[in-house]
């Protein structure tokens, strides 16, 4: 990917950001943007002032939990995991359109006394400027706890972020966007461990079956609702294709499949109101 001078200019700024803070405690989930804050960090203040924490969950897909230790373990980034424990909040449980605020709540409840107990100056997270524009509950969470984003403050996009981490050469730089499996239950769907792993088993087959890019499982009950990249909805769209499809999220545990033809959109379940363009994937 280019790497713009605008980007290059953005992560001199970073750097200098970081250390006028001195030290640092980085919220890490192993995607794209806290791999590369957490990176950057390291470069910018050393492994003594740099502490990137993990909170692990039931929502928290084991794909990106091995990611984000295989980043850290590459380039020397300390870590700590914490478990957090949201599902068990009712509040969190019962799925409001803001649930991501209580999951953010516990999140930053844990990290912000881990960072005071170790001198640590501030609490960061890897919101970027193009997070923004969409619902974003857990903002207000963060800002109650005082976790700043600098990747927001000097308005770095998602694609600059991505060039400037293959340029460093940190593998998540190409790794598709996975919020937590949460995320694909509409709202006022009860979270249960058992529906997450339903989800994730589900994600783990399409990829095991050679599935590429974005995808997202949606659960609807029995239903699931497959979407896929544009370029993989066309790959998939053939009777072995479909035949496929429908066995490895069958295998999951789910009795209906469905494939979206709109293909991925993120933040679907925001747009419920939207009437369905689906394609039941049949029976075995």
């Amino acid at each position: 990917m280019h790497v713009s001078p605008s980007a290059l200019e953005k992560e001199v700024a970073l750097v200098e950001w970081l250390r006028s803070r001195g030290s640092v405690l980085v919220g890490f989930s192993g995607g794209v943007d806290s791999a590369y804050l957490a990176c950057v960090a390291l470069d910018a203040l050393g492994p003594e002032h740099v502490l990137a924490v993990i909170g692990r969950s039931a929502s928290y897909p084991m794909e990106q939990w091995s990611r984000a230790r295989d980043v850290a373990g590459r380039f020397g980034v300390p870590v700590l995991e914490l478990d957090t424990d949201e599902i068990n909040d009712p509040r969190y449980a019962a799925n409001p359109s803001n649930r991501c605020y209580f999951c953010k709540t516990e999140l930053w409840s844990r990290l912000v006394p881990v960072a005071r107990e170790r001198g640590l100056a501030v609490v960061i997270d890897g919101t970027n400027a193009d997070d923004e524009r969409d619902h974003r509950p857990g903002k207000g969470a963060a800002a109650e706890h005082g976790v700043l984003s600098p990747l927001a403050e000097l308005r770095f996009t998602k694609d600059e972020i991505r060039a400037l981490s293959q340029r460093r050469d940190i593998p998540t730089w190409s790794t598709p966007s996975s919020p937590c499996l949460a995320s694909r239950l509409p709202y006022g769907t009860a979270v249960t461990p058992l529906r997450l792993g339903k989800v994730e088993a589900a994600e783990r087959a399409l990829r095991e079956i050679g599935v590429a890019g974005d995808l997202r499982v949606r659960y609807f009950g029995s239903a699931a609702r497959v979407e896929l990249a544009p370029a993989e909805l066309e790959r998939w769209r053939t009777p072995d294709g479909r035949g496929a499809l429908r066995a490895a999220v069958r295998a999951a545990g789910f009795e209906t499949v469905e494939l979206d033809l709109r293909g991925f959109r993120s933040g679907s379940l925001n747009r419920a109101n939207e009437p369905p363009l689906v394609e039941s994937l049949g029976v075995s």
